[in-house]
């Protein structure tokens, strides 16, 4: 994240977990594409039999939210929570669950940021994770499907749209998840109840939210641990700051459940026991992401530009020159959109609670106005900033 520059640099950070990553050679262009002119196209004039990569990116969801159980072929391996004995085949805890324990923690305004809590204790049980989506699908015909989206081959892909209702209301706890108020403190599976293609709550999706689930510090370096990464305060974060504050003052009364995520950052599918086979198919015929996750720690925007750069964005005035950006500023004044904006973050906890986000960087500021507009920057440069140092 960190990125010299000899200018004070604002740095985006990104608004979504970019998660699976996999990048599949050698398939077939689309029909669409094989026309007369493909033998014009520099296409087929490659140094390598390979002529097409086609990357998938699956937002929002880890690795092991889809492939904890996968197994592969013989003579290959992979690092999920079956191989590491986190889990068991049936997705039940196996004999090495105690290396996903999550814990609680404390971070409050005396002390600022912090990047791995201190004063952190195991959970008994998991604050329950919580449903997301609509009770009911938003399309609930094929004909309905059709006249939304075009483009899909045929109508079984349009029944596809008309399915996913959870039956539940969102933000409140999924039931459909066995054992669900009484679930152990680590991962744990979400099917049956949740089929693959309901719709489901969505993790954090921020920055620094994301640095305090992974619970880095040098402290914790060991040679079975290079990275100094617990990663064991995901429904922590989840519960207690979730996607952010936007400026506002902390909800009363708070619980587990006013973020609206709970811990589900913490369920998989298991795909040895038919889950998610489309996804289990690809990685059993091309190739998979199990080294690799995301570009950098943080969201859609900056991974997509990670990805594809190397690098991070940074503030500009237009000419070359890193500026602030919009921080705790009066835009539009003379219109109806008129509201105070904040894209500069602030994750210090606000007084009075326990990791509640001071400012998010999407806008609201301090005033407590609406939001409008977003972004999500960090100066990185000033060593007294939340995180930089």
């Amino acid at each position: 994240m960190l990125h010299n520059h000899a200018q004070s640099l604002f740095l985006k950070c990104g608004t979504a977990i970019l998660a699976g990553l996999q990048v599949f050679a050698g398939l077939p262009l689309p029909a669409i594409a094989q026309d007369d002119n493909r033998a014009k196209s520099p296409d087929s004039n490659t140094r390598t039999p390979i002529q097409h990569v086609i990357v998938i990116i699956g937002e929002n969801r880890s690795f092991d939210h889809v492939f904890a159980t996968y197994k592969p072929r013989d003579g290959q391996t992979v690092d999920n929570l079956l191989s590491e004995g986190i889990i068991k085949a049936d997705g039940k805890p196996g004999p090495n669950y105690s290396l996903a324990l999550q814990y609680e923690a404390v971070d409050s305004s005396s002390v600022g940021f912090q990047e791995a809590p201190q004063d952190k204790s195991v959970y008994s049980v998991l604050p329950p994770p919580l449903a997301g989506g609509p009770t009911s699908p938003f399309l609930s015909t094929v004909a309905e499907a059709e006249a939304a989206e075009n483009g899909l081959p045929n109508a079984k892909y349009y029944t596809y749209l008309t399915t996913g209702g959870t039956g539940l209301t969102a933000g409140t706890t999924d039931t459909r998840i066995l054992n669900v108020n009484n679930l152990p403190p680590g991962p744990f599976q979400i099917t049956p109840g949740v089929p693959y293609d309901a719709y489901a709550a969505s993790p954090v999706h921020r920055f620094y939210q994301m640095w305090q689930q992974m619970d880095c510090s040098t402290d914790y370096t060991e040679r079975q641990n290079p990275s100094g990464c617990k990663m064991d305060l995901f429904p922590w974060v989840e519960t207690t700051i979730g996607a952010g504050s936007n400026g506002r003052p902390q909800p009363s009364p708070f619980t587990d459940a006013s973020t609206g995520e709970g811990s589900t950052a913490m369920g998989f599918y298991n795909v040895l026991e038919g889950d998610a086979p489309y996804l289990k198919y690809l990685a059993d015929h091309f190739a998979m992401s199990d080294n690799y996750h995301q570009a950098a720690a943080g969201g859609t925007g900056m991974n997509h530009i990670e990805m594809g750069t190397g690098d991070a964005i940074w503030f500009s005035d237009g000419n070359g020159n890193a500026a602030m950006p919009p921080h705790d500023q009066m835009v539009a004044a003379d219109t109806a959109n008129a509201g105070i904006v904040d894209e500069v973050e602030d994750p210090n906890a606000a007084p009075g609670t326990n990791n509640w986000y001071s400012e998010d960087g999407y806008g609201g500021g301090s005033s407590g106005k609406p939001s409008f507009g977003g972004g999500s920057y960090s100066d990185c440069s000033d060593p007294g900033a939340p995180g930089a140092p």
